[in-house]
């Protein structure tokens, strides 16, 4: 094994398993199939407290009234500042793509063997939360998906202030868009993402 071999195999990525969500608690043992359950059974305290931190996040109104999405969409909107201040956003796109290789590549050995392209849409919009808890507003079937811009009613406020310089166009272009084009090259299919529109809602989907 020469060098250029050995580095190829200790950066190969990892393939994550991804397997189906558990059926609801509700819907399993022979007696539960007669109860109403919440499905929350054991979790009441955790539910809870994810009530009051909605609760609590929605009556925030310091600065601006802040949506459910607030903290991840600072989060976002500082790290893809930072790689934009250091000219480093096209570095940043890419090590994002790298970084879900073991997912993707878990999801195209399922999209393969399927041969349905819609587990593409549904892996990177249906399954996971880093897209439904940051677009609220996420919707559709079949083979795309449509949201409204999560970074808009943030930016208007913070760039009053000089946090971030940013627009909602910008961060379309330059990383929202990349980003999912390069999720589905890794996963076998050909993702098409809609052009930046003034009402900020953006379609996703995979190209028949």
């Amino acid at each position: 094994m020469n060098a250029q071999t050995a580095t190829q195999t200790a950066t190969k990525p990892s393939i994550a398993e991804v397997p189906p969500h558990a059926p609801p608690q509700a819907a399993t043992g022979n007696l539960n199939q007669y109860k109403t359950l919440s499905g929350y059974e054991g979790r009441e305290g955790e539910l809870g407290l994810s009530m009051s931190i909605l609760l609590k996040m929605l009556g925030h109104h310091a600065g601006y009234a802040h949506e459910m999405n607030d903290p991840l969409v600072k989060a976002h909107l500082t790290a893809i500042q930072f790689a934009k201040n250091m000219g480093a956003l096209d570095q940043y796109v890419a090590m994002d793509i790298k970084n879900m290789e073991p997912i993707n590549l878990r999801m195209k050995q399922i999209i393969d063997k399927t041969g349905n392209p819609e587990i593409a849409v549904i892996a990177l919009f249906d399954r996971t939360a880093c897209h439904y808890a940051l677009a609220l507003t996420s919707s559709g079937d079949g083979l795309s998906r449509t949201w409204k811009d999560p970074f808009g009613w943030v930016l208007t406020h913070c760039r009053k202030i000089g946090q971030f310089d940013l627009t909602p166009q910008e961060i379309h272009e330059t990383w929202t868009t990349p980003r999912l084009v390069g999720y589905g090259n890794t996963m076998g299919v050909k993702m098409y993402v809609s052009p930046w529109q003034e009402d900020g809602m953006i379609t996703c989907g995979v190209e028949a």
